[in-house]
């Protein structure tokens, strides 16, 4: 009887099972001779003497812990061959059955699951086992166990066989629970039990011990598997000692054809040819569902079959053949071409190379029948035989076809999630994570430099290339080229360019990303309107591979999981550009006091004239930006900033710059910025770096996580920018050579968010004074000056009486520090009069009052502006005397004076509360009012 047809209600012939079993084992032999045939003599010795060494515990064995670890296979016997080749390992060695255990055999059954013994087995593939147990095995002996194995797979590599030993207590797993957490179709962080047992059932080698259940019930009876496993042992129609169950195929859940997608679709990434046979396997079977013919079942079918053709039970050749009628039903004839490459590829047998050859391997035998089948030519198996020699050309061929594949492939993962989410299986956070990594591999955006190789060709490297400016007469358009081979004059004129970019680092980075350039390949510069030469281009390089070495370190998930930020960024300062030519024409080394690149010699030359930057980000995008002009340092800046907005740490930026006159001080000064910037806004709240270029002063804001920049063309436009309203406090950090000689060097970086601070500076007969308040908002004024009490106490009773408003009704509401009273800090200026400034230093002005006829000049603002002055507690209200308010005012202080001379009064208390809303008041409002009514005062007092 050729085909075996179980029924168990009408009742099994106990001769079918039997019949049926042997079958499975025959061709299991056959999948083993065809294991043994592609090993080298010593892995065949590590396949042959596994379940012996687990059979028994030898001190001078293999593997050896103790004499009580778990040791015994259920029915196994060892051959006499077998013990033989045990002792050429210990010579002292004899077979004794395992004995004294309280569980007779607790190893139940070793197998090789995986490619070996089919077409696709790699030399390089590993070898996993699985090592079934009892579930009384205690925790110490598991313990035991595991050490056991580790032992083996070090001895095994020794001989090498790169193995690892799963255990398996048949129990827990058909629950989906590992005592190995190792243990997953992969490992991607989603559980796919039902994946895992399908492959397990249709690639698994039995070396020793229980066969299992699984393969005596029939396919048409999968559905009730429990009960027909509870029939045939309770009948006695097989004996429990002799089987194994792991588990039925009946169905499988759609969550996890999403979670075996989404691993299979991360290693598709990195090795598309290896992911993309299981990926479009796992679109099958969610075609199918619910009703999922799944290949372990179709294996077995074939089984009861008689079917037993080990070249179409072929584990891989299953694969192919369902993949195949999926796609000739869809007509998607394309994507079946990309099927059949992939297949060839993991075979990785060059058919090109053995066609005459006397002997072939089984697998070269299998490949050419498949292979001629499919109608490829010479040709076409030439190409894919040179895959090692592919080029550019090719990779980039391959590419589109791969990525269009993997990127329908998570559009079907992402729908499939989508429809199944009642079950509450997938993971959205995973999901996620892999459209994340998706876009970071293959997604075109402006600036990144695309990735050609990911697993397609070995080696894309070339042995020379030339590196050509071509310019547009006509249109004057400009660009950069990079070509195969050596080319002089206008030969490239004839050529493909390899790549082509606006600039020339998008295609040198293009270029090291790539491996199209390595250390080996010989390099040839074209340049018609650039400074740039071939040292320049080797420097370049090597800063690249310093900074950023080949290949990558995979991106995390933690990084994955936020918005991407810079991670490795090289600055390239003056690319092809000499900052300073007409001395480099002139051979003219120019000597200078003014070493600052910004603003070199004393034409005050700006030398950092281009910036590209080279950006590795988070996501192991490489992203090149250019920055040109006056401003390219500030506009660089503010982009990195923006772009590291909300990391505590700040990225490894390095400086590099290679043209000929400067370099090393460009470097230097470059770095010195970069550092300064980047430390100042890691102190933690908003703050401004002032910086000096040529002659312009600008002023760099770090404000809510965004950055930009403000200029100014010299010191007083800078005053009269800090005179006005300032939204909140900014720390200021003023630039080593900004501001040479100007007080605002010093004054700025002095301001606090909970001070007021005062300064003075002595000019002869007047002095100037400076307040930089709680906003770090700037008044100035200049006075007469007869000694430190006189110049500052009116000004000090002022600010006091401002204090005490500020602490009392708190007309600072939003300020974050509103329930504290500002402190209110003096410091003089030195040297006195109109030298560059020096230093400064803390005054402490004399407590109590000590100038005679003080009185108090207050002014309350009402909300229609209008004001009202209270002189010695006298109210003079603008509604009452009009235009005559301050004549009234200053006629009242006179007749208060005992003399009839002439000196300032001074306001010296105002309210705005009415005026001004709480949010937007700053000292400085006061201040500024203050001048213009103390002027008007004033006038009036002298006109009299």
């Amino acid at each position: 009887m050729v085909d075996i047809r179980l029924d168990i209600d009408d009742g099994i012939d106990r001769q079918d099972l039997t019949r049926l079993r042997k079958r499975f084992l025959t061709v299991n032999h056959d999948r083993l001779q065809r294991a043994h045939l592609i090993l080298s003599s010593r892995q065949q010795s590590v396949l042959r003497l596994l379940p012996l060494l687990l059979h028994v515990n030898h001190p001078l064995l293999p593997g050896y812990v103790s004499s009580s670890t778990p040791a015994g296979i259920s029915g196994f016997e060892p051959s006499s061959e077998l013990i033989q080749e045990a002792q050429s390992f210990a010579r002292s060695f004899t077979y004794k059955a395992p004995r004294g255990y309280r569980v007779e055999h607790p190893l139940y059954a070793l197998f090789l699951m995986g490619s070996l013994g089919t077409v696709a087995y790699a030399e390089d593939s590993d070898m996993d086992f699985w090592l079934c147990h009892s579930a009384e095995l205690t925790p110490s002996q598991l313990q035991e166990l595991r050490k056991k194995c580790d032992l083996l797979q070090v001895w095994a590599a020794s001989l090498g066989a790169k193995i690892y030993l799963f255990l398996i207590e048949p129990q827990q797993f058909t629950h989906g629970q590992y005592n190995d957490r190792q243990l997953t179709l992969d490992d991607c962080g989603t559980t796919q039990h039902y994946l895992l047992l399908d492959e397990f059932y249709r690639t698994a080698l039995w070396l020793a011990g229980r066969t299992p259940l699984w393969w005596l019930v029939p396919v048409y009876e999968e559905h009730r598997y429990a009960e027909y496993c509870a029939t045939l042992l309770a009948k006695r129609f097989v004996r429990s000692e002799d089987v194994l169950d792991l588990g039925c195929m009946a169905h499988i859940p759609t969550s996890e054809f999403v979670g075996a997608g989404m691993w299979q679709l991360y290693k598709g990434i990195e090795s598309p040819y290896k992911s993309l046979l299981k990926l479009l396997l796992i679109e099958v079977y969610a075609s199918e569902h619910p009703q999922v013919h799944c290949l372990s079942l179709a294996y077995k079918q074939a089984v009861y079959a008689n079917q037993l053709d080990a070249d179409e039970l072929d584990a891989y050749v299953m694969l192919y053949r369902r993949l195949e009628r999926y796609l000739l039903e869809r007509n998607e004839l394309e994507r079946l071409e990309l099927v059949r490459r992939c297949f060839y590829l993991k075979v990785g047998k060059r058919l090109t190379q053995s066609r005459l050859a006397r002997s072939k391997s089984w697998q070269r035998m299998l490949l050419e029948r498949l292979t001629d089948a499919w109608g490829w030519s010479e040709r076409v198996l030439a190409r894919l035989d040179q895959r090692h020699q592919w080029k550019v050309d090719q990779a980039q061929q391959e590419r589109r076809l791969l990525v269009n594949e993997l990127t329908r492939s998570y559009r079907f993962l992402s729908q499939l999630a989508r429809q199944m989410q009642a079950e509450q299986a997938v993971n959205a956070r995973d999901l996620a994570l892999l459209g994340r990594r998706l876009y970071a591999a293959f997604e075109r955006k402006a600036g990144k430099v695309e990735y050609l190789n990911p697993g397609i060709a070995p080696d894309l490297s070339e042995e020379t290339v030339t590196l050509v400016q071509s310019v547009n007469s006509a249109s004057e358009h400009v660009d950069w080229r990079v070509y195969r081979g050596s080319l002089a004059g206008l030969e490239w004129q004839d050529h493909m360019p390899l790549k082509r970019a606006k600039e020339l680092i998008p295609v040198l980075a293009w270029a090291y990303l790539n491996g199209v350039i390595d250390e080996s390949t010989r390099l040839s510069v074209l340049a018609y309107s650039s400074d740039l030469n071939e040292l320049e281009v080797r420097g370049i390089l090597k800063s690249f591979r310093r900074v950023m070495p080949l290949p990558f370190a995979p991106a995390t998930e933690k990084a994955l999981l936020t918005s991407s930020y810079p991670s490795q960024v090289v600055l390239l300062v003056n690319v092809g550009v000499d900052p300073l030519p007409q001395h480099s024409q002139a051979n003219i080394h120019m000597a200078s006091d003014q070493v600052d690149a910004l603003s070199f010699s004393g034409l005050r030359e700006n030398l950092v004239l281009s910036i590209d930057q080279v950006m590795l980000n988070s996501w192991n995008e490489l992203i090149v930006s250019r920055f040109s002009g006056d401003n390219a340092l500030l506009q660089c800046l503010s982009q990195l900033l923006n772009d590291c907005a909300g990391q505590q740490a700040a990225p490894q930026v390095h400086i590099a710059c290679f043209c000929q006159n400067r370099a090393a001080s460009i470097v230097k000064r470059v770095e010195q910025v970069v550092s300064q910037v980047f430390s100042n806004i890691q102190l933690g709240s908003d703050s401004r770096y002032l910086l000096q270029i040529e002659q312009q002063l600008h002023v760099l804001d770090w404000r809510a996580g965004r950055a930009g920049f403000i200029s100014f063309a010299d010191a007083a436009e800078l005053v009269e920018y800090l005179s006005q309203e300032q939204a909140q406090y900014m720390r200021w950090r003023v630039d080593e050579y900004a501001l040479l000689g100007h007080v605002l060097k010093f004054i700025l970086p002095v301001g606090r968010a909970d001070a007021v601070q005062v300064f003075y500076r002595v000019n002869g007969q007047q002095a100037l004074i400076y307040v930089l308040d709680e906003r770090n908002g700037l008044w100035q004024h200049t006075q007469p000056f007869i000694d430190e009490h006189r110049l500052l106490m009116p000004l000090q009773r002022f600010l006091s009486s401002l204090q005490y408003r500020h602490a009392v009704t708190e007309t600072f509401a939003n300020d974050p520090l509103a329930s504290q009273p500002l402190s209110i800090n003096y410091h003089r200026i030195y040297p006195d009069g109109q030298d560059s400034p020096q230093r400064i230093e803390r005054c402490r002005l004399a407590s109590g009052e000590r100038e005679l006829g003080f009185y108090a000049v207050q002014v309350i603002y009402e909300e229609d502006g209008t004001l009202t002055l209270y002189c010695n507690h006298q109210e003079f209200s603008e509604l009452q005397y009009g235009a005559q308010l301050y004549q009234q005012v200053a006629r009242y202080i006179l007749s208060m004076r005992q003399t009839a001379e002439r000196y300032p009064c001074y306001i010296t208390d105002m309210d705005l509360s009415k005026v001004l809303p709480h949010s937007s008041v700053q000292t400085m409002h006061f201040l500024q009012r203050k001048t213009v009514l103390e002027k008007r005062l004033n006038a009036a007092l002298y006109s009299l």
